[in-house]
C-alpha cells in the first residue's frame, strides 16, 4: 500500500509518531535488524525524552492555563487514584492535543486510542491491547495483533491480564530505579486508557453495547492503578444510557475567546506588527461566524496573501497611511470570504455586483422596497439557510415535510384546497385559534437538519432570481455538499436568541427547539438569500 504524502502542517503529536523508528531512507535489511532488536519496554509508554516543563506546556496554548491547571489537579499527585474523567468541548480548542502534552510534563504511562483510527470494537480493543502488551505490529510478526480480539467479555478478561502484567512492572521498575531517574523513564505504577473522540462510537456501535463497557469499565476492573479519561466533542448528556454507570467528571473546554484567537495567530509571525494590522481588520467578524482555529487559518491564509499584495517588502512596518491603504485594498475579499467560509456558498461577489442594477430595477417593477431585504446585522448563508429552517420547521406540521420537500421543490397546498363547509371552517378557526394561544412549535433536531439538506439542495429555484439570466445562489453543483459544522451555528443562533432550546421529549428523550423569529424577519432573510419562503410555509 503507497504511502500518501501528509500536507505541511502542524500535527497534533502522539507518542507513537515520537518513538524512535527506523529510517524510511535506510536499506530494508537495516530496518527489519531495526525492527527485530527495538523491542518495546513500559518506557514506550510515555513520550521519550520529550520532557517539557509546566511553563513550556501553559506557554504552548494561550487561554488554556486555567484548563491544564485543573487536569493536572484532577491526575493528582504520582500514584493517586482518579475517577473516570470526561474533557468536552467544540471542535479544535485544544483538548487532546493539551492532555497528551500534560503526559509529556508528567512522564506518565498511558495508552490511547482515537476512535477515528480505531472504527470498528475490534480494533478498538486490539489497539489498547497491543499497547498494553508492548507489542508493536511489523513485519517479524506478520503485522498481527498481540491477541485477537472480539467480543467485550473476551477484551475485559485479556485487558485485566495486560494490565497486571504491566502494573506488576511499574511497581518493580519504580523499585529498582530508586532516586536514579532519566527523562526517557515513566514515572509512578498509574496507567491511563485514553479514549479520544468517543462521540463517533456511536455511529458504528449499533447494538450500543459498545458505550456501556467503556462507562463501566472502571467499575468492571477495581483496579485502583488504572485511570480513564473520555474525550469529546458531544456533552456527556448525550451520552445517557437505561444500563446505570457512575458517571465520569466533567471537564469543559469553552471556545476560545478573541484575545487567545490574537494570542495563538500570532505565535511565530515572521512580522508581527503587519500581522496585528491584518488582524485587527479580520478577527472580529469572522469570530462573530467561528472561533475554531482550524477553520479561521484556512480562511486567513489567502486573506493574508491579498492583504500584502500591495506591499513589496513584507518586512515593513505598516504606517497608518498604509494601513488605510490595505484596508481598502481588502474589504472587498472580507465579505466574500465571510460567506464562503461555510459550505453553503453565497452569489460570487463579481456577478452580484454585475446584477445589482439589475435586481433593483426588478425590484421597482414588483413594486418591492430595497429596504426589506436589509438585515442590519451579519450572519453568513450557512446560519440563515439554518434560521429559515427553524422557522419551517417551527410553523409547519411534520406531517406535510414530506410533501412540502419532494422532489419537485415543493408542493402548492393552496391548489389541492377544496370548498369548504360551514363546520370546517369553524373547526379551521378554533384550531387556528389554539395555535396563536400555543406559539410556534418545537422540534427535534433531526428534524432541522433534514429541512435544512433540503432547502440548500433547491435553493437555486428562487422564483425572483427566474427574472435575471442566472437563477438561483451561484451555487456550483451537487458536490457543494454541508461541510461547515452545523451544531456551532445553532448554538449560536440560540445565544442570540433566534432559536430557543427547550426540554426533552419524553418520549424521544431529545432536545427539542423553537424558532422565535417573526415571519417578517424570517422574510427579509428569505429575500436577502433570494429564496422562496412562501412557497414553503404552510397556510391553515
Amino acid at each position: 500500500m503507497v504511502k500518501e504524502e501528509s500536507p505541511q502542517i502542524n500535527r497534533r503529536t502522539t507518542r507513537l509518531s515520537s518513538c524512535t523508528t527506523p529510517n524510511s531512507k535506510a536499506s530494508p535489511e537495516a530496518s527489519k535488524a531495526t525492527n527485530r532488536s527495538h523491542s518495546l519496554s513500559i518506557n514506550d509508554l510515555n513520550f521519550r525524552n520529550e520532557y517539557i516543563t509546566l511553563d513550556e506546556l501553559i506557554n504552548s496554548f494561550p487561554g488554556r492555563r486555567a484548563k491544564i491547571i485543573e487536569l493536572i489537579n484532577l491526575l493528582g499527585p504520582l500514584n493517586s487514584p482518579i475517577t473516570p474523567l470526561f474533557v468536552y468541548g467544540s471542535a479544535s480548542t485544544g483538548k487532546t492535543n493539551i492532555i497528551l502534552q500534560i503526559f509529556k510534563h508528567l512522564n506518565r504511562p498511558f495508552t490511547y486510542c482515537s476512535c477515528i483510527t480505531c472504527y470498528n470494537p475490534r480494533v478498538l480493543f486490539e489497539s489498547i491491547l497491543n499497547q498494553l502488551f508492548l507489542h508493536r505490529k511489523n513485519e517479524s510478526n506478520g503485522y498481527l495483533s498481540s491477541k485477537r480480539c472480539e467480543k467485550p467479555s473476551d477484551f475485559v478478561n485479556l485487558l485485566r491480564e495486560a494490565l497486571t502484567s504491566l502494573i506488576d512492572s511499574l511497581k518493580g521498575n519504580v523499585g529498582k530505579s530508586g532516586s536514579k531517574k532519566s527523562s526517557s523513564q515513566v514515572n509512578g505504577k498509574m496507567v491511563y486508557l485514553i479514549f479520544d473522540n468517543l462521540e463517533l462510537v456511536r455511529e458504528w456501535d449499533k447494538s450500543s453495547t459498545i458505550l456501556p463497557l467503556l462507562f463501566n469499565l472502571y467499575n468492571i476492573l477495581k483496579m485502583p492503578e488504572v485511570g480513564i479519561i473520555f474525550v469529546s466533542k458531544s456533552s456527556p448528556d448525550t451520552f445517557q444510557s437505561d444500563t446505570g454507570y457512575a458517571e465520569p467528571f466533567p471537564i469543559y473546554f469553552p471556545d476560545y475567546t478573541e484575545d487567545d484567537l490574537r494570542h495563538i495567530f500570532m505565535k511565530n509571525q515572521a512580522n508581527p506588527k503587519l500581522y496585528s494590522s491584518f488582524l485587527d481588520l479580520v478577527l472580529r467578524p469572522f469570530c462573530r461566524i467561528t472561533r475554531r482555529v482550524d477553520e479561521l487559518s484556512t480562511a486567513f491564509l489567502p486573506l493574508f496573501k491579498k492583504y500584502c499584495e500591495p506591499i513589496g517588502d513584507l518586512g515593513t512596518v505598516p504606517s497608518e497611511d498604509m494601513k488605510r491603504k490595505l484596508f481598502s485594498h481588502i474589504q472587498p475579499f472580507i465579505s466574500l470570504t465571510l460567506n464562503e467560509t461555510f459550505s453553503v456558498p453565497s452569489q460570487p461577489f463579481v456577478k452580484a455586483s454585475a446584477n445589482k442594477d439589475r435586481r433593483k430595477s426588478i425590484k421597482k417593477m414588483f413594486g418591492v422596497s430595497e429596504s426589506l431585504d436589509v438585515i442590519d446585522f451579519h450572519m453568513s448563508t450557512s446560519a440563515k439557510y439554518l434560521l429559515i429552517s427553524a422557522f419551517l420547521a417551527s410553523r409547519n406540521p411534520a406531517t406535510l415535510d414530506a410533501s412540502l420537500f419532494d422532489s419537485t421543490g415543493g408542493s402548492d397546498i393552496r391548489k389541492r384546497k377544496r370548498k369548504s363547509s360551514e363546520r370546517s371552517k369553524d373547526q379551521k378557526e378554533t384550531k387556528e385559534l389554539e395555535l396563536l394561544m400555543k406559539g410556534p412549535g418545537t422540534f427535534p433536531l433531526e428534524r432541522l437538519l433534514a429541512i435544512f439538506q433540503c432547502i440548500t439542495s433547491v435553493a437555486e429555484y428562487s422564483p425572483v432570481d427566474e427574472e435575471l439570466q442566472n437563477g438561483g445562489l451561484g451555487l456550483e453543483g451537487p458536490d457543494s455538499g454541508l461541510m461547515s459544522d452545523i451544531l456551532l451555528q445553532l448554538s449560536s443562533l440560540c445565544s442570540a436568541n433566534f432559536i430557543t432550546k427547550g426540554g426533552s421529549c419524553p418520549l424521544e428523550g431529545s432536545t427539542r427547539y423553537r424558532s422565535t423569529v417573526s415571519e417578517d424577519m424570517a422574510l427579509k432573510v428569505a429575500r436577502s438569500l433570494k429564496f422562496p419562503l412562501s412557497k414553503y410555509l404552510f397556510r391553515r
